[in-house]
């Protein structure tokens, strides 16, 4: 089995690096600057305890590569550059290859669907940054973050069993689940301060914006007949992750809170809380601050804002309930 990964950033780079060291056949994909970074020094991986520094295969874009039956494609772009990566991605791979959406949201596995027969949801939880080309960070050790996977829209096969037992060697713990869906809809209850912390602050995740984006969530799922999952309480995988401070300095905010700080010019709300909006339209419940937020982020992501210029309030009156 050879890992393609599609979309070397903070998690694909993370997750591809690991398993490159743990003797996995990897390929990574990434930009033109973290590509051409990678080939001349390797990927560097930074934890709590150092740095690793792995010698990886590098492509810039998926024709490069000559497909093989064994290959297996972990799809780690952003949300909102899942299509454009598929598109690539069809080109150059047989309709047969394995799709692992290791990605935030509820919304690539279905985008894969149109493209590959055999396509896999991953609920991600792993505290990865990427800080510049060539650098990724995991602020979690020696466990570095759970991956569990299984078939979309579900069930699981040997191929889920067999990634997992891969990924399991590679410091990140997986299992191969049925309903995968349910629990990356569980994920999704914490994504979706992503984007308010990205317009707030971390402080917000506490905060009354957070209160409203769940209780609308709530609402929609209830309506929808959606039930998510989440590690329980008393779950020994609870304490597998923590977030800890990379050469003495803490992770500065989530992926949404990076786009915004790196200028992107993109950010996945559409996805994370504009999937709340749209469920909400679908069966007639409200979700004015979960709105509130997918307009406010997407707007300061266009206008390249910087992050945390917003307040709890602000956000609240935009939506209408302050």
């Amino acid at each position: 089995m050879r890992f393609i990964v599609l979309g070397a950033g903070a998690i694909g780079g993370a997750v591809g690096g690991r398993l490159a060291a743990a003797g996995h056949d990897v390929v990574l994909i990434a930009r033109s600057a973290h590509a051409a970074a990678i080939r001349g020094k390797g990927l560097r991986i930074l934890d709590p305890e150092g740095e690793q520094v792995v010698n990886v295969p590098v492509a810039e874009h998926p024709q490069e590569i000559t497909f093989a039956p064994e290959d297996v494609v972990l799809l780690s772009v952003k949300t909102q550059d899942t299509p454009a990566a598929l598109r690539d991605l069809a080109e150059a791979a047989p309709a047969s290859t394995p799709v692992v959406c290791a990605q935030n949201g509820v919304a690539n596995e279905d985008m894969a669907l149109r493209s590959f027969d055999n396509v896999y949801g991953m609920n991600v939880m792993c505290p990865a940054l990427y800080t510049e080309p060539g650098i990724v960070q995991l602020h979690s050790t020696p466990v570095a973050g759970t991956l569990d996977l299984g078939r979309y829209p579900s069930g699981s096969d040997d191929t889920a069993r067999k990634i997992a037992a891969a990924l399991s060697s590679a410091t990140f713990p997986s299992e191969a689940r049925d309903d995968i869906m349910r629990w990356k809809y569980g994920k999704l209850l914490y994504n979706l301060a992503n984007a308010a912390e990205a317009l707030c602050g971390p402080s917000v995740r506490v905060g009354p914006v957070a209160t409203h984006l769940r209780g609308e969530t709530d609402a929609c799922y209830a309506a929808a007949g959606i039930e998510p999952l989440l590690e329980p309480a008393d779950s020994p995988r609870r304490g597998f992750i923590v977030d800890l401070p990379v050469r003495g300095a803490d992770r500065a905010g989530g992926s949404s809170y990076q786009s915004l700080l790196r200028g992107t010019g993109g950010i996945e709300a559409d996805y994370l809380n504009g999937e709340i909006a749209r469920l909400g339209r679908l069966h007639g419940v409200p979700t004015p601050v979960n709105a509130a937020v997918q307009r406010l982020a997407n707007h300061h992501a266009r206008h390249r804002l910087a992050p945390a210029t917003l307040t709890d309030a602000d956000i609240l009156r935009a939506a209408g309930v302050a």
